[in-house]
């Protein structure tokens, strides 16, 4: 899967992934051995994630290209690291505002912390963007639909 940084920092909040979800459901019954099955069966015998999953796993492969420097940190958003909590999480955990307006509560540095915070350090700490995605599939297994 490629990520693409426009997708995973533009996100409705308002408007769900209702209407993009339904055109792969439409488009997996179209094939015809599988469209008796439910939409999660369809998934599962394609191997195909959920939207859901696909801009979480895009959000997360951004995050560790913004921490690990493989943009310009002029034009990254800008995102802090926690260094004074060191209990649980990982060595990289984010820290986490809180925001009153919708613009700041559903922006992509708000709605990424306590899923990038979750993540065991084994994955934040990949040598490289492939090892960190193969990672994060590992962690997160069979929650993909």
């Amino acid at each position: 899967m490629r990520s693409n940084t426009a997708s995973s920092l533009w996100c409705p909040y308002k408007k769900g992934d209702e209407d993009i979800e339904k055109i792969q459901k439409r488009a997996t019954k179209l094939i015809i051995s599988l469209k008796k099955l439910s939409y999660k069966d369809r998934l599962i015998k394609l191997k195909l994630p959920t939207l859901k999953y696909r801009r979480l796993r895009g959000d997360m492969i951004e995050v560790f290209k913004i921490l690990h420097n493989y943009y310009d940190l002029d034009v990254a958003p800008k995102l802090v690291l926690n260094n004074t909590s060191f209990t649980r999480g990982n060595s990289l955990k984010l820290l986490n505002h809180t925001f009153r307006y919708d613009l700041r509560k559903y922006s992509f540095p708000a709605r990424i912390v306590n899923v990038w915070n979750s993540l065991p350090n084994t994955v934040v700490q990949a040598a490289s963007i492939d090892t960190f995605k193969n990672g994060l599939d590992r962690v997160w297994g069979k929650s993909r639909i």
